[in-house]
């Protein structure tokens, strides 16, 4: 996969978030998108998604044979995580990842019940998601994003409400399922975006 911005630029009614961001994104690699709170990373994330629009510019999608991929349908590609994302809370996790990958296919051809085993979750497997603690849906969150089989991984703030147990349980996902995607890690924290071997500072663009 290969993503080019080509002068991608966001305003908020007066005030410019960034301007004129120009960058290549190719897999396999990992990228950071990296700011203060506040600087615009979140949101060139879901831009790079087509979850957002830009200001002005340009976003091209190309696939591995270099086919270009139209920006409607970039979403089939894509797996995404981020803190303010929404989980089904009235689903059980068992009932909740049965939906998810009903739609996209999962990695390594894992199965449900292995993705609980590797949350660590067996014990809550059967409970509604609205009764588990902030940290358990963040893990979930993070499931159904990492071990989805997209070319595509986009991850702001994966940390989020982790505790340390959770942010080596990430590391560990990332190392095995991560490898050969094109991964974006939209952070200011270095624990979540380790494995990045670029990164694009968005208040540079400022």
């Amino acid at each position: 996969m290969k993503i080019t911005l080509e002068q991608i630029s966001k305003r908020f009614q007066r005030n410019r978030i960034f301007k004129d961001v120009n960058y290549t994104f190719q897999s396999p690699g990992a990228y950071a998108l990296l700011g203060a709170n506040g600087s615009g990373k979140s949101t060139l994330l879901r831009i790079i998604a087509g979850m957002q629009t830009a200001s002005s510019g340009k976003i091209i999608y190309q696939g591995d044979a270099g086919n270009t991929i139209a920006a409607g349908d970039i979403f089939r590609d894509i797996s995404f995580c981020a803190p303010g994302m929404e989980l089904v809370e009235e689903f059980t996790l068992r009932e909740f990842l049965d939906f998810h990958f009903s739609f996209k296919q999962p990695l390594a051809k894992l199965t449900t019940g292995q993705m609980i085993k590797l949350m660590g979750l067996e014990a809550a497997a059967n409970k509604p998601i609205y009764d588990y603690s902030s940290g358990m849906k963040q893990r979930v969150k993070l499931a159904q994003a990492i071990f989805a089989n997209t070319p595509i991984l986009m991850l702001d703030e994966p940390c989020t409400n982790l505790d340390e147990r959770g942010v080596q349980q990430y590391k560990e996902w990332m190392d095995v399922y991560a490898a050969g995607r094109l991964v974006f890690v939209a952070s200011n924290d270095p624990r979540e975006y380790y494995m990045c071997q670029e990164q694009l500072i968005v208040e540079e663009f400022a």
